[in-house]
């Protein structure tokens, strides 16, 4: 396969806290012959903060990127963020409409999330070529949470409510991933700022679920589910005197794994719940 471009869209929190989500989406789209060209002078969405405090500049924020893109890049945009992804689809529907003709955007390029571009079947079966080292023995489950897949008239996801993609990518890269019925349930997202009682509740009811099927781990794409999960860990254990030990992954953080490319040692330090004691129980480092 040809090497192809994409515009990037890294958002604030890729550059922030969550670097490890961008550091193994670079790694493996280079391995899979997918140059990224992020986008210049991007700026930040909005993510779930303008569109409660200002309409206008909830679609604005977002507008502003996909006109750079397709004005100076002329590339189709990825975006690893969930929440991210959803800002810059609601700014294209919005444009699309004829709404806000400031913004001379005129839908000649596509937004995907990096997740459903990655599971397309060519790229899953390149992926598959390119494994070093399946990831047998590790079981899992796959979390999207609720920006990735819904609503579907702004995702335009064809399984909104059981989505796939995931599931696809994990297995041809040899984790044994787990059915569940909670993939896009809630976690809470930035209710954290003033209901960290409710973020708890949504959390520790994701946690159990995976327990109950057998996971030891669970993957996601988006920062603020993996913040939500990761770094709430050590609080509900000592609230509710459990002590769960359910490392959280981003999704490309194992393809790199089972790639051989990058360094585990070093995204991992960007985890609260140290995801290195189960990956060497498992003999996968």
């Amino acid at each position: 396969m040809a090497e192809i471009e994409l515009a990037y869209y890294p958002g604030c929190t890729l550059k922030t806290t969550a670097e490890e989500f961008d550091l193994t989406s670079r790694q493996v789209c280079r391995e899979l012959g997918i140059k990224l060209i992020e986008i210049p002078d991007w700026n930040c969405c909005g993510a779930s903060s303008a569109h409660e405090i200002d309409a206008y500049l909830a679609v604005g924020l977002g507008a502003l990127n996909l006109v750079k893109a397709e004005k100076e890049l002329g590339l189709d945009i990825v975006v690893p963020c969930a929440a991210c992804f959803q800002r810059l689809k609601v700014a294209e529907k919005e444009l699309l409409k004829g709404k806000y003709p400031e913004f001379p955007f005129e839908g000649k390029i596509k937004v995907y999330d990096l997740l459903r571009f990655l599971a397309q079947p060519e790229y899953r079966r390149k992926l598959k070529q390119k494994v070093k080292k399946p990831l047998r023995g590790l079981r899992a489950v796959a979390y999207y949470g609720c920006l990735l897949t819904r609503p579907p008239e702004i995702t335009d996801h064809p399984q909104p409510e059981n989505p796939m993609d995931m599931d696809q990518i994990l297995k041809t890269i040899g984790v044994e991933c787990l059915p569940w019925s909670y993939k896009t349930d809630c976690c809470g997202a930035s209710l954290v700022v003033g209901r960290i009682d409710i973020v708890h509740q949504l959390v520790k009811k994701l946690y159990e679920k995976a327990q109950e099927v057998g996971a030891e781990c669970v993957v996601t794409a988006c920062p603020l589910c993996h913040a939500n999960l990761d770094l709430r860990q050590r609080e509900i254990n000592t609230k509710f005197h459990t002590n769960y030990y359910l490392p959280i992954f981003y999704f490309t953080e194992l393809m790199a794994l089972a790639m051989g490319i990058g360094q585990p040692e070093k995204w991992a330090k960007g985890h609260l719940v140290d995801p290195l004691p189960l990956l060497k129980a498992k003999n996968l480092l």
